[in-house]
């Protein structure tokens, strides 16, 4: 089987301008190395395409792929993890992991709680703070954790995000906002 393999990695952002922050979700060349030997350890082809930008100019040339291994993370919005599924969807291309509407859901984690919830499942009491205003109106038990509201691996988390009283909560929130 002929294997894409789709990615965004992290040096060339940073080589782009992007900051360490709004890359660390992205790859290093050892994982895509380690990704295809073990790809070709199981007897498949694999054509390394990169970011979305790489999959679309390739796409428009008429390249396709039997399936796409997709870690692309993307940086823009809350659909930026499904845009590379969408867009393989959209030319009937298999790929591994979510679909588009499991990744947005699941990255924007007000949405994924409030369907946990309606689910029956216990998950703690939350507050979504969009802007400044949204800080006076929260009636939670203290202690409370703040972090963004849609970013992965602990983007945006620090120590200081752990929060023991309103004031706290208030400088927290503004910074993140």
């Amino acid at each position: 089987m002929k294997f894409g393999m789709t990615y965004d990695l992290r040096a060339d952002y940073l080589a782009a301008g992007f900051g360490e922050e709004e890359t660390a979700e992205f790859d290093r060349p050892e994982t895509i190395d380690a990704i295809e030997t073990a790809l070709h350890n199981l007897g498949h082809e694999t054509v390394r395409i990169g970011n979305i930008q790489s999959l679309v100019k390739r796409l428009a040339a008429g390249e396709r792929w039997d399936m796409v291994f997709n870690i692309a993370e993307g940086l823009y919005g809350f659909g930026r993890e499904a845009a590379v599924p969408s867009l393989l969807d959209a030319y009937r291309i298999p790929y591994t992991f979510s679909d588009p509407l499991m990744l947005t859901i699941t990255l924007h984690k007000a949405m994924a709680k409030h369907i946990i919830r309606d689910l029956g499942l216990p998950t703690p009491d939350f507050a979504v703070v969009r802007t400044p205003e949204d800080i006076a109106c929260i009636n939670l038990t203290y202690p409370l954790f703040a972090k963004p509201i849609a970013e992965g691996t602990g983007k945006g988390v620090t120590a200081a995000s752990k929060i023991a009283s309103a004031d706290q909560l208030a400088a927290v929130c503004r910074e993140l906002l």
